[in-house]
Protein backbone atom coordinates (compact mmCIF):
# COMPACT_ATOMS: atom_id res chain seq x y z
CA UNK A 1 0.00 0.00 0.00
CA UNK A 2 1.19 3.51 -0.83
CA UNK A 3 1.16 6.38 1.66
CA UNK A 4 0.82 10.11 0.99
CA UNK A 5 1.89 12.40 3.83
CA UNK A 6 0.35 15.80 3.25
CA UNK A 7 1.50 19.17 4.49
CA UNK A 8 4.35 18.12 6.76
CA UNK A 9 7.15 20.52 7.64
CA UNK A 10 10.09 18.44 6.41
CA UNK A 11 13.43 19.11 8.08
CA UNK A 12 16.39 17.37 6.47
CA UNK A 13 19.60 19.22 7.41
CA UNK A 14 21.83 17.07 5.20
CA UNK A 15 19.88 17.93 2.06
CA UNK A 16 19.16 21.48 3.26
CA UNK A 17 15.41 20.89 3.02
CA UNK A 18 13.37 22.92 5.49
CA UNK A 19 9.79 23.65 4.49
CA UNK A 20 6.29 22.33 3.97
CA UNK A 21 5.97 19.52 1.42
CA UNK A 22 3.99 16.42 0.62
CA UNK A 23 5.81 13.10 0.64
CA UNK A 24 4.77 9.95 -1.21
CA UNK A 25 5.86 6.51 -0.07
CA UNK A 26 5.57 3.75 -2.66
CA UNK A 27 6.43 0.14 -1.83
CA UNK A 28 8.34 1.20 1.25
CA UNK A 29 10.49 3.81 -0.48
CA UNK A 30 10.26 7.58 -0.75
CA UNK A 31 8.92 8.12 -4.25
CA UNK A 32 8.44 11.88 -4.33
CA UNK A 33 8.86 15.01 -2.19
CA UNK A 34 6.97 17.98 -3.61
CA UNK A 35 4.23 20.46 -2.88
CA UNK A 36 0.65 19.50 -3.74
CA UNK A 37 1.16 15.84 -4.57
CA UNK A 38 -1.88 13.79 -5.55
CA UNK A 39 -2.75 10.27 -4.44
CA UNK A 40 -1.82 7.83 -7.18
CA UNK A 41 -4.91 5.66 -6.73
CA UNK A 42 -7.80 4.93 -4.38
CA UNK A 43 -5.68 2.50 -2.38
CA UNK A 44 -3.21 5.22 -1.38
CA UNK A 45 -3.47 5.95 2.34
CA UNK A 46 -3.46 9.68 3.13
CA UNK A 47 -1.97 11.04 6.34
CA UNK A 48 -2.75 14.66 7.16
CA UNK A 49 0.44 16.05 8.72
CA UNK A 50 -0.40 19.74 8.85
CA UNK A 51 1.26 21.30 11.88
CA UNK A 52 3.67 18.37 12.25
CA UNK A 53 7.39 18.06 11.51
CA UNK A 54 8.78 15.16 9.50
CA UNK A 55 12.34 14.25 10.51
CA UNK A 56 14.85 11.55 9.59
CA UNK A 57 14.13 8.54 11.80
CA UNK A 58 15.92 8.33 15.13
CA UNK A 59 18.81 5.89 15.65
CA UNK A 60 19.76 4.56 19.10
CA UNK A 61 23.32 3.35 19.54
CA UNK A 62 22.62 1.68 22.89
CA UNK A 63 19.55 -0.49 23.49
CA UNK A 64 18.94 -3.58 25.61
CA UNK A 65 16.24 -5.76 24.03
CA UNK A 66 16.94 -8.61 26.50
CA UNK A 67 16.19 -11.39 24.01
CA UNK A 68 17.41 -14.12 24.12
CA UNK A 69 17.33 -15.16 27.75
CA UNK A 70 15.47 -12.40 29.57
CA UNK A 71 12.14 -12.29 27.73
CA UNK A 72 10.29 -11.59 31.01
CA UNK A 73 11.83 -8.09 30.87
CA UNK A 74 11.64 -7.35 27.14
CA UNK A 75 11.46 -9.08 23.79
CA UNK A 76 12.51 -7.95 20.35
CA UNK A 77 8.82 -7.40 19.53
CA UNK A 78 7.95 -5.35 22.62
CA UNK A 79 11.24 -3.46 22.52
CA UNK A 80 10.81 -2.66 18.84
CA UNK A 81 7.28 -1.39 19.45
CA UNK A 82 8.59 0.81 22.25
CA UNK A 83 11.30 2.13 19.94
CA UNK A 84 8.82 2.84 17.15
CA UNK A 85 6.50 4.65 19.54
CA UNK A 86 9.47 6.82 20.55
CA UNK A 87 10.31 7.68 16.93
CA UNK A 88 13.25 5.29 16.52
CA UNK A 89 13.79 3.29 13.33
CA UNK A 90 17.06 1.55 14.26
CA UNK A 91 18.99 0.41 17.30
CA UNK A 92 22.31 -1.14 18.19
CA UNK A 93 21.35 -3.91 20.61
CA UNK A 94 23.70 -4.78 23.46
CA UNK A 95 25.14 -8.32 23.70
CA UNK A 96 24.55 -9.03 27.41
CA UNK A 97 21.87 -11.59 26.62
CA UNK A 98 21.74 -15.27 27.60
CA UNK A 99 23.47 -16.74 25.71
CA UNK A 100 25.54 -13.64 24.97
CA UNK A 101 26.06 -12.43 21.42
CA UNK A 102 29.40 -14.15 20.98
CA UNK A 103 28.46 -16.52 18.16
CA UNK A 104 26.69 -16.29 14.83
CA UNK A 105 23.52 -18.14 15.78
CA UNK A 106 22.47 -15.53 18.34
CA UNK A 107 23.13 -12.67 15.91
CA UNK A 108 21.20 -14.39 13.11
CA UNK A 109 18.19 -14.96 15.35
CA UNK A 110 18.03 -11.34 16.56
CA UNK A 111 18.20 -9.93 13.04
CA UNK A 112 15.58 -12.38 11.76
CA UNK A 113 13.11 -11.55 14.52
CA UNK A 114 13.62 -7.80 14.05
CA UNK A 115 12.87 -8.05 10.33
CA UNK A 116 9.50 -9.58 11.15
CA UNK A 117 8.39 -6.40 12.98
CA UNK A 118 9.91 -4.70 10.84
CA UNK A 119 12.54 -2.82 12.81
CA UNK A 120 16.23 -2.26 12.08
CA UNK A 121 18.41 -3.89 14.73
CA UNK A 122 22.19 -3.94 14.42
CA UNK A 123 23.28 -6.40 17.13
CA UNK A 124 26.61 -5.68 18.77
CA UNK A 125 28.86 -8.67 19.30
CA UNK A 126 30.88 -9.24 22.42
CA UNK A 127 34.50 -8.16 22.78
CA UNK A 128 35.33 -11.26 24.79
CA UNK A 129 33.93 -14.77 24.83
CA UNK A 130 31.06 -14.96 27.30
CA UNK A 131 31.77 -11.33 28.20
CA UNK A 132 34.27 -12.73 30.70
CA UNK A 133 37.15 -10.44 29.76
CA UNK A 134 39.58 -13.32 29.25
CA UNK A 135 39.66 -14.26 25.56
CA UNK A 136 38.67 -12.35 22.42
CA UNK A 137 35.46 -13.36 20.69
CA UNK A 138 35.49 -14.58 17.10
CA UNK A 139 34.93 -11.11 15.70
CA UNK A 140 35.39 -12.12 12.06
CA UNK A 141 32.55 -14.64 12.35
CA UNK A 142 30.37 -12.10 14.13
CA UNK A 143 31.10 -9.53 11.42
CA UNK A 144 30.01 -12.03 8.79
CA UNK A 145 26.76 -12.50 10.73
CA UNK A 146 26.04 -8.78 10.50
CA UNK A 147 27.49 -6.88 13.47
CA UNK A 148 28.85 -3.34 13.15
CA UNK A 149 30.32 -3.05 16.65
CA UNK A 150 31.65 -5.03 19.60
CA UNK A 151 31.24 -4.34 23.31
CA UNK A 152 31.14 -6.11 26.65
CA UNK A 153 28.58 -3.54 27.82
CA UNK A 154 27.79 -3.90 31.48
CA UNK A 155 31.44 -4.78 32.03
CA UNK A 156 34.61 -2.87 31.26
CA UNK A 157 37.45 -4.87 29.72
CA UNK A 158 39.84 -4.29 32.60
CA UNK A 159 42.71 -6.26 31.05
CA UNK A 160 44.58 -3.57 29.12
CA UNK A 161 46.40 -6.03 26.85
CA UNK A 162 43.13 -7.74 25.91
CA UNK A 163 41.55 -4.36 25.17
CA UNK A 164 44.54 -3.41 23.01
CA UNK A 165 44.17 -6.63 21.02
CA UNK A 166 40.42 -6.03 20.73
CA UNK A 167 40.98 -2.58 19.26
CA UNK A 168 43.59 -3.89 16.82
CA UNK A 169 41.47 -6.83 15.69
CA UNK A 170 38.30 -4.76 15.40
CA UNK A 171 40.16 -2.14 13.38
CA UNK A 172 41.21 -4.77 10.82
CA UNK A 173 37.54 -5.75 10.48
CA UNK A 174 36.27 -2.14 10.37
CA UNK A 175 34.27 -2.65 13.56
CA UNK A 176 33.63 -0.06 16.25
CA UNK A 177 34.71 -0.91 19.79
CA UNK A 178 32.12 0.40 22.27
CA UNK A 179 33.32 0.68 25.85
CA UNK A 180 31.34 0.69 29.09
CA UNK A 181 33.86 2.71 31.09
CA UNK A 182 33.75 1.65 34.71
CA UNK A 183 36.60 0.52 36.92
CA UNK A 184 34.62 -1.81 39.16
CA UNK A 185 37.36 -1.90 41.76
CA UNK A 186 36.49 1.73 42.39
CA UNK A 187 32.73 1.61 41.94
CA UNK A 188 32.74 -1.50 44.14
CA UNK A 189 29.28 -1.93 45.68
CA UNK A 190 28.17 1.64 45.08
CA UNK A 191 24.56 2.30 44.08
CA UNK A 192 24.49 6.05 43.32
CA UNK A 193 26.81 8.97 42.66
CA UNK A 194 29.33 9.59 45.43
CA UNK A 195 28.63 13.04 46.84
CA UNK A 196 26.52 15.02 49.28
CA UNK A 197 23.32 13.23 48.29
CA UNK A 198 24.76 9.76 48.86
CA UNK A 199 26.09 10.84 52.26
CA UNK A 200 22.72 12.32 53.24
CA UNK A 201 20.82 9.24 52.07
CA UNK A 202 23.23 6.76 53.60
CA UNK A 203 23.78 4.99 50.26
CA UNK A 204 27.11 3.70 49.00
CA UNK A 205 28.62 6.01 46.41
CA UNK A 206 30.15 5.46 42.97
CA UNK A 207 32.96 7.99 42.47
CA UNK A 208 33.30 9.86 39.18
CA UNK A 209 36.88 8.55 39.00
CA UNK A 210 35.59 5.01 38.36
CA UNK A 211 34.44 6.26 34.94
CA UNK A 212 37.18 8.75 34.26
CA UNK A 213 40.08 6.36 34.85
CA UNK A 214 38.52 3.89 32.41
CA UNK A 215 37.88 6.64 29.85
CA UNK A 216 41.49 7.83 30.11
CA UNK A 217 42.93 4.32 29.61
CA UNK A 218 40.70 3.49 26.66
CA UNK A 219 41.53 6.77 24.95
CA UNK A 220 45.24 6.03 25.32
CA UNK A 221 44.74 2.57 23.82
CA UNK A 222 42.82 4.12 20.93
CA UNK A 223 45.76 6.47 20.43
CA UNK A 224 48.17 3.54 20.45
CA UNK A 225 46.20 1.38 18.01
CA UNK A 226 44.58 4.01 15.79
CA UNK A 227 41.29 2.12 16.16
CA UNK A 228 37.78 3.55 16.42
CA UNK A 229 36.57 3.82 20.01
CA UNK A 230 33.04 4.72 21.07
CA UNK A 231 32.48 5.62 24.72
CA UNK A 232 29.09 4.65 26.11
CA UNK A 233 26.82 6.72 28.40
CA UNK A 234 29.32 9.36 29.49
CA UNK A 235 28.27 10.98 32.78
CA UNK A 236 30.94 13.30 34.20
CA UNK A 237 32.46 16.68 33.40
CA UNK A 238 35.99 15.30 33.67
CA UNK A 239 35.21 12.56 31.14
CA UNK A 240 34.05 15.30 28.79
CA UNK A 241 37.39 17.08 29.07
CA UNK A 242 39.30 13.88 28.38
CA UNK A 243 37.22 13.33 25.24
CA UNK A 244 37.63 16.95 24.17
CA UNK A 245 41.41 16.69 24.39
CA UNK A 246 41.45 13.36 22.58
CA UNK A 247 39.48 14.79 19.67
CA UNK A 248 41.76 17.80 19.34
CA UNK A 249 44.68 15.36 19.16
CA UNK A 250 43.06 13.44 16.31
CA UNK A 251 42.22 10.25 18.21
CA UNK A 252 39.29 8.35 16.68
CA UNK A 253 36.92 8.60 19.62
CA UNK A 254 33.18 9.24 19.71
CA UNK A 255 30.85 9.39 22.68
CA UNK A 256 27.20 9.23 23.66
CA UNK A 257 25.10 10.57 26.54
CA UNK A 258 21.67 9.48 27.76
CA UNK A 259 18.61 11.74 28.11
CA UNK A 260 18.45 11.05 31.84
CA UNK A 261 22.04 12.17 32.41
CA UNK A 262 21.24 15.40 30.57
CA UNK A 263 17.97 16.16 32.37
CA UNK A 264 18.33 14.72 35.90
CA UNK A 265 20.79 14.82 38.81
CA UNK A 266 21.62 12.68 41.82
CA UNK A 267 19.16 14.70 43.89
CA UNK A 268 16.41 12.71 42.13
CA UNK A 269 17.42 9.69 44.24
CA UNK A 270 16.26 11.40 47.44
CA UNK A 271 13.00 9.43 47.47
CA UNK A 272 14.82 6.07 47.21
CA UNK A 273 12.87 5.33 44.02
CA UNK A 274 14.73 2.51 42.27
CA UNK A 275 13.68 3.90 38.88
CA UNK A 276 16.45 6.45 39.47
CA UNK A 277 19.08 3.74 39.90
CA UNK A 278 21.14 3.33 36.75
CA UNK A 279 24.75 2.74 35.74
CA UNK A 280 26.49 5.09 35.41
CA UNK A 281 24.54 6.85 38.14
CA UNK A 282 22.92 10.25 37.88
CA UNK A 283 25.63 12.77 38.68
CA UNK A 284 25.75 16.36 39.93
CA UNK A 285 24.09 19.42 38.42
CA UNK A 286 27.55 20.59 37.32
CA UNK A 287 28.11 17.32 35.48
CA UNK A 288 24.72 17.55 33.75
CA UNK A 289 25.46 21.11 32.62
CA UNK A 290 28.87 20.04 31.26
CA UNK A 291 27.23 17.17 29.34
CA UNK A 292 24.68 19.48 27.71
CA UNK A 293 27.42 21.93 26.74
CA UNK A 294 29.59 19.16 25.31
CA UNK A 295 26.68 17.77 23.32
CA UNK A 296 25.96 21.17 21.78
CA UNK A 297 29.62 21.63 20.89
CA UNK A 298 29.94 18.17 19.34
CA UNK A 299 32.45 16.92 21.92
CA UNK A 300 29.80 14.35 22.81
CA UNK A 301 28.48 13.14 19.48
CA UNK A 302 24.99 11.86 20.09
CA UNK A 303 22.23 10.81 22.46
CA UNK A 304 21.61 7.11 23.16
CA UNK A 305 18.94 5.76 25.48
CA UNK A 306 20.65 2.84 27.27
CA UNK A 307 17.10 1.42 27.36
CA UNK A 308 17.42 -1.23 30.12
CA UNK A 309 14.13 -2.94 30.99
CA UNK A 310 13.61 -4.67 34.35
CA UNK A 311 10.52 -6.33 35.75
CA UNK A 312 8.43 -4.68 38.44
CA UNK A 313 9.44 -7.42 40.88
CA UNK A 314 13.13 -6.68 40.32
CA UNK A 315 12.73 -2.95 40.82
CA UNK A 316 10.51 -3.31 43.91
CA UNK A 317 13.45 -4.55 45.98
CA UNK A 318 15.51 -2.39 48.34
CA UNK A 319 17.56 0.32 46.63
CA UNK A 320 20.83 -1.48 47.42
CA UNK A 321 19.54 -4.73 45.93
CA UNK A 322 17.62 -3.38 42.93
CA UNK A 323 19.25 -3.87 39.50
CA UNK A 324 20.71 -0.90 37.64
CA UNK A 325 18.84 0.38 34.60
CA UNK A 326 15.87 2.34 33.30
CA UNK A 327 13.85 2.27 30.09
CA UNK A 328 14.14 5.24 27.76
CA UNK A 329 13.09 4.64 24.17
CA UNK A 330 9.62 6.15 24.51
CA UNK A 331 10.63 9.32 26.37
CA UNK A 332 14.01 10.13 24.77
CA UNK A 333 12.87 12.52 22.04
CA UNK A 334 10.29 14.14 24.31
CA UNK A 335 13.01 14.79 26.90
CA UNK A 336 15.30 16.37 24.32
CA UNK A 337 12.54 18.51 22.85
CA UNK A 338 11.42 19.66 26.30
CA UNK A 339 14.85 20.32 27.79
CA UNK A 340 16.92 21.39 24.80
CA UNK A 341 14.55 22.61 22.06
CA UNK A 342 11.91 24.38 24.16
CA UNK A 343 13.82 25.38 27.32
CA UNK A 344 17.33 26.02 25.96
CA UNK A 345 16.20 27.04 22.44
CA UNK A 346 18.37 24.62 20.50
CA UNK A 347 17.60 24.64 16.77
CA UNK A 348 15.55 21.62 15.75
CA UNK A 349 18.30 20.74 13.27
CA UNK A 350 20.61 20.16 16.24
CA UNK A 351 18.16 17.65 17.71
CA UNK A 352 18.20 15.84 14.35
CA UNK A 353 21.99 15.88 14.39
CA UNK A 354 22.34 14.21 17.79
CA UNK A 355 19.56 11.65 17.32
CA UNK A 356 19.89 10.68 13.66
CA UNK A 357 22.74 12.17 11.64
CA UNK A 358 25.67 11.49 13.98
CA UNK A 359 24.51 7.96 14.93
CA UNK A 360 24.22 7.18 11.22
CA UNK A 361 27.71 8.54 10.57
CA UNK A 362 29.23 6.63 13.48
CA UNK A 363 27.75 3.36 12.23
CA UNK A 364 28.56 4.12 8.59
CA UNK A 365 24.99 3.58 7.39
CA UNK A 366 23.67 4.53 3.95
CA UNK A 367 21.18 7.21 2.96
CA UNK A 368 18.17 5.17 4.01
CA UNK A 369 19.01 6.67 7.42
CA UNK A 370 19.72 10.22 8.58
CA UNK A 371 18.26 11.91 5.48
CA UNK A 372 14.96 12.21 3.61
CA UNK A 373 15.75 11.40 -0.02
CA UNK A 374 13.76 10.21 -3.01
CA UNK A 375 14.55 6.57 -3.71
CA UNK A 376 15.59 5.80 -0.14
CA UNK A 377 13.74 3.48 2.20
CA UNK A 378 11.20 5.42 4.28
CA UNK A 379 12.61 5.60 7.81
CA UNK A 380 11.00 8.74 9.20
CA UNK A 381 9.67 10.31 12.39
CA UNK A 382 6.61 12.57 12.48
CA UNK A 383 6.58 14.89 15.48
CA UNK A 384 4.15 17.32 17.11
CA UNK A 385 6.53 19.87 18.63
CA UNK A 386 3.87 21.62 20.71
CA UNK A 387 2.04 18.57 22.09
CA UNK A 388 2.01 18.60 25.90
CA UNK A 389 1.66 15.27 27.67
CA UNK A 390 2.50 13.44 30.88
CA UNK A 391 4.22 10.05 31.05
CA UNK A 392 2.24 7.49 33.05
CA UNK A 393 2.56 3.74 33.58
CA UNK A 394 0.06 3.02 30.83
CA UNK A 395 2.10 5.16 28.40
CA UNK A 396 4.62 2.47 27.61
CA UNK A 397 4.70 -0.21 24.93
CA UNK A 398 7.80 -1.66 26.60
CA UNK A 399 7.20 -4.84 28.56
CA UNK A 400 8.84 -3.18 31.56
CA UNK A 401 7.79 0.13 33.12
CA UNK A 402 10.95 1.15 35.00
CA UNK A 403 11.09 4.71 33.69
CA UNK A 404 12.68 7.56 35.60
CA UNK A 405 10.30 9.95 33.81
CA UNK A 406 6.96 8.62 35.12
CA UNK A 407 4.76 11.62 35.99
CA UNK A 408 7.10 13.96 34.08
CA UNK A 409 5.47 16.58 31.87
CA UNK A 410 6.78 16.92 28.33
CA UNK A 411 6.33 19.27 25.41
CA UNK A 412 6.81 17.48 22.10
CA UNK A 413 5.51 14.05 21.12
CA UNK A 414 5.98 11.52 18.33
CA UNK A 415 2.84 11.39 16.20
CA UNK A 416 3.89 8.50 13.93
CA UNK A 417 6.93 6.56 12.77
CA UNK A 418 7.70 5.03 9.39
CA UNK A 419 10.15 2.14 9.52
CA UNK A 420 11.06 0.29 6.32
CA UNK A 421 8.04 2.03 4.80
CA UNK A 422 5.55 0.71 7.36
CA UNK A 423 3.47 3.30 9.23
CA UNK A 424 3.20 3.01 13.01
CA UNK A 425 0.73 5.13 14.99
CA UNK A 426 0.16 4.46 18.68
Amino acid sequence: MNLLIRGAHILDPQNKRDGIFDLLVRKGKIASIQANLRAENKETEILDAQGLHLLPGLIDLHTHFREPGYEAKETILTGSRAALKGGFVASVSMPNTMPPCDHQGVIDNIIRKAREVPYHIFPAGTISKGREGKELSEMADLKQAGILAVTDDGDWVSDSLLMRRALEYASMLNLIVMSHCEDKRLSANGVMNEGLSSTRLGLRGIPSASEEIAVARDIELARLTGARLHLCHISTARSVELIRRAKTEGIQVTAEVTPHHLALTDESVEGYNTCFKMNPPLRSAEDAAALRKALREGVIDCVATDHAPHSEEDKMSEFDESPFGVIGLETALATLLTELFHKEKWPLAEIVRITSIRPKEILGLGNEFGTIEEGAEANLTLVDLGKEWTATLDTFESKSKNSCFIHSKFKGKVAATLCAGKLWKF
